[in-house]
């Protein structure tokens, strides 16, 4: 008895201490719960490089310095020519609505611009049908005013054509009752098409319209007799398409911010759309619910004879052709491959990454700096730009409705001759979580839903998005796509910021990969793709380096020009500051791409002259670089080298 009552005290001891513990660590967690701090991109990135008041930042010139070849050429979109003043007494008005996303949208206005010219008519200012009222979007902006600087457009080109924001009262209602004829140009249409079949409809009619939706409507490349008309694009996407000053201001606060760190960094743009993807048949790149999400919208393709193909096709062969885009995986393979070290920063651009979070989770391990809009901006930054919008009813969950005793027997009876297979198992309940999300309805339906009233409005704010990114990408220090010159004649926003950047600073680090290359060699070392041999290492940056200079240059503007004139405004819009000899003129269909520039004026040699200095950044030589460019007498010594470094170090450690 004496022994029970002993255990029964040990017992209490025991509970007693537990209890104690419980209380003191719950008052320990009440009271140092206001010490701890949300870790995030950002605060790596101010660990990884501390500011320190007047240190200079230091920046490898192999990776970051400007490519030697290129810097002779200079932006110079002026006219070379005799170019009249728009008169006022024209043939007519051209109103346009433009649909699509923000590539498409910034293309189209560029071709209008010229086809405006062309006809010598007064464009109205267009209607970009993804802002418009329907969608929701705020009161404080017009259709074209939500993404552009209205007055800016108009000002910038007054000496070209003139610009109007709406019609005059007297054709405003003709054009309600669709009196005035109206086109559904293609992106590929020639100027003939317009002088032959368009004008004498507008001088007839004083008024047309155009529908555009394949991203342009005017073919990229035109005869050397019209390239002021070439000379006229580039002063409207480099020029007058400035961003509306809210998003312009909140762009480059963006920019000072990731320079705040006085450390150079890299914008990446996946690519990663869902249109693209099922375009090309790259729905085995997912092996998830993705995948089935690709495949639906390339079968919708097929139906709208967009896509020629077979619905099920090699999604792996595509892949080896180039078709398909790079993964962030891989690219964050081949950026540690050039020597960027793992505590670079990456700024991630791109409205859409279509995978999600999951894709990037490679990436995002192999270098923890990789940041977005979000991480830089402030949730009321962002909504500031979107402005007041009225709120949207919530999406209620519904669960489906229990189908009744008296309709699963009808459905029995349905199901045919006997012997009948078993009857399905009795349904699991669904969880909310399983239909929240904008991809639940591929499980219930074989038709997607039409976009809800939500779906519309953030179809609205990517484009906001997308001219964020898009000047922190004409910015960055070095650039590199995951999927630019995809084939499909539509443009891209990886193609638009390579043009830009070639126009603004044609010797900044703009990577221009082939990916077919990319995919042969990712083939040779598939199995050990981390720890891949010193040889691939050096093939890799061997290629990377090509893609810089002319030679990358070349071969890009073989792929872009032929289908969008913003990914390559050469050499129409640029002219070269000294006389500097050009290995050899390219041309495509009689038409020189590469070697033909104009050489610049008086006036820019003396500005060009001076040395262009970054500030607060030091350029230093990279003591480890083997595979920079060098003259060729000095090839030899360099594959001396090479060969030794091979034989001491078979392995590239991805830690080094």
């Amino acid at each position: 008895m004496a022994f029970k009552s002993k255990i029964k005290w040990v017992a209490v001891f025991v509970l007693t201490l537990s209890l104690g513990s419980i209380l003191m660590h719950l008052s320990m967690t009440k009271f140092e719960s206001m010490d701890l701090v949300q870790h995030g991109a950002m605060d790596a990135i101010s660990k990884d490089f501390p500011v320190v008041v007047g240190s200079r930042g230091i920046r490898t010139k192999r990776l970051w310095g400007p490519v030697k070849a290129l810097e002779s050429l200079k932006p110079y979109p002026n006219p070379r020519s005799t170019y009249p003043v728009p008169n006022q007494m024209n043939n007519g008005f051209i109103f346009a609505k433009v649909f699509g996303g923000f590539e498409k949208i910034r293309s189209s206005i560029c071709d209008l611009v010229a086809i405006s010219r062309l006809l010598n008519a007064t464009l109205v200012i267009p209607e970009i049908q993804e802002t418009t009222r329907s969608k929701g979007i705020s009161y404080k902006f017009k259709s074209f005013s939500y993404l552009y600087d209205e007055e800016q457009f108009i000002a910038s080109l007054i000496k070209d054509i003139i610009i109007v924001k709406s019609l005059p009262e007297n054709l405003k209602a003709a054009r309600k009752r669709n009196e005035f004829p109206t086109f559904k140009p293609r992106s590929s249409a020639s100027p003939n098409f317009y002088i032959q079949d368009v004008l004498p409809k507008l001088k007839k009619a004083r008024a047309i319209g155009l529908i555009l939706t394949d991203g342009g409507c005017l073919q990229s490349i035109l005869p050397p007799s019209m390239s002021e008309f070439q000379r006229l694009r580039c002063r409207v996407g480099f020029h007058a398409l400035k961003f509306r000053p809210e998003i312009q201001i909140l762009g480059l606060r963006m920019v000072e911010r990731l320079r705040a760190w006085r450390q150079p960094f890299l914008a990446y743009h996946p690519g990663l759309v869902r249109d693209t993807l099922a375009y090309h048949g790259c729905a085995e790149l997912f092996q998830d619910v993705h995948a089935e999400l690709i495949q639906y919208r390339r079968a919708q393709m097929i139906k709208q004879g967009i896509v020629k193909e077979e619905l099920s096709v090699r999604s792996h062969l595509h892949r080896e052709n180039g078709s398909c885009p790079l993964m962030p995986e891989e690219v964050g393979l081949l950026v540690r491959a050039m020597g960027y070290p793992p505590k670079t920063v990456i700024y991630l651009a791109g409205s859409e990454t279509f995978g999600g979070q999951r894709v990037l989770i490679p990436l995002r391990a192999m270098f923890p700096n990789l940041v977005d809009r979000t991480s830089l901006c402030s949730k009321a930054e962002l909504s500031g730009l979107v402005g007041p919008e009225t709120p949207l009813p919530p999406n209620i969950f519904k669960i489906p409705t229990a189908k009744s005793e008296k309709q699963l027997k009808e459905e029995w009876n349905r199901a045919g001759p006997r012997p009948r297979p078993l009857p399905p198992p009795p349904d699991r309940p669904i969880y909310q979580h399983e239909k929240e999300g904008w991809y639940g309805w591929i499980t219930e339906k074989d038709a997607e839903p039409d976009p809800s009233p939500m779906d519309l409005r953030m179809q609205a704010h990517r484009l906001l998005w997308d001219a964020l990114d898009y000047i922190v990408s004409v910015e960055a220090d070095a650039f590199f796509p995951g999927f630019n010159n995809d084939g499909s004649g539509w443009p891209d926003f990886s193609s638009l910021v390579i043009g830009h950047r070639l126009y603004e600073t044609a010797s900044s680090v703009t990577y221009r990969p082939d990916r077919k290359v990319i995919a042969s060699l990712f083939n040779v070392t598939r199995d050990d793709m981390y720890h891949p041999k010193y040889s691939w290492t050096l093939s890799v940056r061997e290629h990377l380096n090509k893609s810089l200079s002319e030679e990358g240059l070349t071969r890009q503007s073989q792929l872009s020009k032929a289908r969008s004139f913003l990914s390559h405004p050469l050499p129409e819009c640029l002219c070269r500051i000294s006389p500097v000899e050009v290995t050899s003129e390219l041309k495509f269909n009689d038409q020189v791409l590469y070697g033909d520039e104009d050489e610049c004026p008086e006036w820019m040699h003396s500005n060009g002259a001076e040395e262009v200095k970054i500030d607060d950044v030091e350029l230093v030589e990279d003591d480890n670089d083997v595979v920079e460019q060098q003259p060729e007498s000095d090839e030899g010594s360099n594959r001396d080298s090479l060969t030794q470094l091979l034989k001491q170090d078979d392995e590239w450690d991805p830690n080094d």
